[in-house]
């Protein structure tokens, strides 16, 4: 039977109501046919266990993964406060999927267990991750993960700054502050495509003092001080909301030295003492951009994505397309919402479901190696192999 993807989505004040309706429309569309894996998404706003819960008593026991998001994407466009699931059905394909806790306390560990019970080196199929999006360090899953065949792809789970908590799923566990993959193989293939649309004004500075995941100073000035020079405000506004959160949509281009695109990092938010929380480690005496969004580059940037993604993917047939783009887009986009989505589907057509949701970032490996994204728009198509 062939590979084919049915997507639900429901919306209500009540987690374990939205997460049934999803289910239950999803598998209205699938009729008889076998589900392999599913994929769920859910609003930030939704007690994620009830969802799950909701979702899990009609579902029965097939592979899930899942994670939280602050906005839902679906064929239809994007919602807020709603659940959405893919469902893939089809034979001659198989799915694994699992949780592990404490991620947000030993993420290098934690990452080692994933690759470790994966094994992914050692096939063809596809990998995906979703890791907590507030805590640890998303580099050691990168790390841990060995060179192969297989692809990669997965994403920082999403929600609201202000909660700092994200969720994941995989199998029939949960919770906040873990990791979730999932593992498919057989007669299926993956493509992947990234884009971003910030590009540098003019200005840049060098990394001064680092701790951690905080950028103290730049130009030995605290940060909060070297972002008010170039746009304005006062050095205190930039410490608390809504500067400290906005600040997300000025992330720091840093010079490779191969004279080649800048590696971007985002700052998660400005801290009361001046300081950019980064979701990874920066170095000292680095040159950083200072990087600017713009609507238009964005949009073009999603085409590129998702043609790359299709490129990728071979002669495999497209079945589901997955988009995560970074939650600076939703905060680029805010008077046009939902404008990134249609670019995809210029591209894509209107014949593949789609399912995705808002991330703090994303993982790949379609440059070979694994490696952290911030700033970027990821298409994932997943495809049938005649």
């Amino acid at each position: 039977m062939p590979l084919s993807a049915f997507i639900g989505k429901g919306k209500a004040t009540d987690g374990r109501e939205a997460g049934s309706h999803a289910a239950l429309q999803a598998l209205e569309q699938a009729g008889r046919s076998p589900i392999v894996f599913g994929i769920i998404i859910s609003s930030h706003n939704l007690p994620y266990n009830q969802v799950l819960s909701g979702a899990e008593a009609l579902l029965g026991d097939i592979p899930l993964i899942g994670f939280t998001t602050s906005a839902e994407i679906s064929s239809s466009g994007i919602d807020q406060r709603s659940v959405v699931i893919a469902l893939i059905t089809g034979t001659d394909v198989s799915a694994r999927c699992e949780f592990w806790p404490g991620y947000a306390e030993d993420s290098r560990g934690v990452s080692q267990k994933m690759s470790q019970f994966f094994q992914p080196h050692q096939s063809n199929g596809t990998l995906l991750v979703v890791a907590d999006g507030f805590h640890g360090d998303p580099k050691d899953i990168c790390n841990a993960l060995p060179a192969g065949s297989y692809t990669l792809a997965g994403c920082l789970a999403g929600g609201e700054l202000r909660q700092a908590r994200t969720y994941q799923s995989g199998g029939r566990q949960s919770g906040y502050g873990g990791l979730a993959a999932a593992f498919l193989s057989g007669k299926v293939a993956t493509g992947i495509g990234m884009g971003n649309g910030w590009r540098e004004v003019g200005a840049y500075f060098q990394i001064t003092r680092v701790r951690g995941l905080w950028v103290r100073t730049l130009n030995n000035l605290p940060a909060a001080e070297a972002y008010a020079k170039w746009l304005g405000y006062q050095p205190r506004e930039w410490s608390f909301p809504p500067l400290n959160e906005i600040v997300r949509l000025y992330p720091l281009g840093i010079e490779k030295g191969d004279g080649k695109d800048f590696l971007i990092r985002s700052p998660m938010r400005m801290e009361s003492d001046g300081s950019l929380r980064m979701h990874t480690a920066v170095s000292e005496g680095d040159t950083a951009h200072l990087l600017v969004g713009n609507l238009e580059n964005c949009l073009r940037s999603a085409e590129r994505a998702t043609l790359q993604a299709l490129k990728s993917l071979g002669k495999a047939r497209p079945v589901l397309a997955i988009v995560l783009p970074d939650i600076s887009w939703q905060m680029l986009l805010e008077t046009q919402p939902g404008a990134e989505i249609v670019a995809v589907q210029k591209e894509l057509g209107t014949g593949v479901p789609m399912i995705g949701g808002y991330t703090f970032g994303q993982i790949s490996n379609h440059n070979r190696n694994a490696e952290f994204y911030n700033q970027q728009i990821e298409v994932i198509i997943i495809g049938e192999v005649e």
